[in-house]
């Protein structure tokens, strides 16, 4: 498995921001309200579907309002979220195209299999050596924050939830990869069986008195910085609010000891 850098310090940095949405104009907005106020954004299966690879490029590479003249505008730090789940040969040939548009971050579901995994890692891999760059991080998904017990249980998964999250991010670390999405409330099984290199991404975060939506495991950002987590995603607590970058900016604080 490759090297991958430690967590950055600055709270803000270890803040995902998920932009939801299928208006481009909207997301570009938003990466640009956000430049310098959080550690990355995150796009998903909703906007790559209405907007492409094109898309993603554009909003990606928005440009901070405040850039100074003559500085070229930083790309945004990109966490795509396609969660790649089909057969090796398949998955591979998506890693393949998906690294054609520079992400920071990439995700396939744990539930593939191993054979499926090491597949996604070896085509991030030779794919990373033959473009010139840094290999994305290579993360899996292991059971979804928007299910419970009572749901894996409607479709034929072992509970409880926690201990299917520990099996498939054993298997994923296994398989090569850098890390696994989890709940923060599955952190302390994790770290236990994957040890304290692995990268815990973490969505299900609400901000202390946010409404939790269809998320059903969550924490508060200090609550899951204190359980161990690396990075938080966090979508409609700052996108939908009226400065998002304010927003951001009062998630951070949060996180401050």
């Amino acid at each position: 498995m490759t090297d991958v850098a430690p967590p950055p310090k600055r709270p803000q940095d270890r803040i995902l921001v998920a932009i939801d949405t299928p208006d481009e104009a909207r997301a570009a907005d938003l990466s640009r309200r956000l430049a310098g106020a959080v550690g990355g954004i995150k796009l998903g299966l909703e906007f790559f579907n209405a907007n492409g690879p094109e898309g993603v490029r554009r909003v990606a590479r928005a440009a901070p309002e405040e850039t100074p003249r003559g500085q070229a505008p930083a790309q945004q730090r990109l966490f795509l979220d396609l969660k790649f789940h089909d057969i090796p040969n398949t998955v591979a040939g998506a890693v393949r195209g998906a690294m054609q548009l520079g992400p920071w971050m990439l995700n396939v579901h744990a539930s593939g299999g191993a054979a499926m995994m090491t597949a996604a890692r070896q085509a991030a891999e030779f794919q990373a050596d033959s473009l010139g760059v840094v290999r994305p991080m290579l993360i899996a998904v292991t059971v979804l924050t928007s299910l419970d017990e009572d749901d894996l249980a409607v479709v034929g998964q072992q509970g409880p939830a926690a201990d299917q999250v520990a099996r498939l991010a054993r298997l994923a670390q296994e398989c090569g990869l850098d890390g696994v999405v989890c709940s923060a409330r599955e952190i302390a099984a994790i770290r236990a069986a994957c040890g304290p290199d692995f990268r815990l991404i973490v969505p299900g975060i609400r901000p202390a008195g946010a409404e939790t939506g269809d998320q059903k495991r969550t924490m508060t950002p200090a609550e899951a910085l204190a359980a161990g987590a690396d990075y938080l995603v966090i979508g409609r607590p700052i996108t939908g609010a009226a400065d998002p970058a304010e927003a951001a900016r009062a998630v951070a604080a949060e996180m401050t000891p």
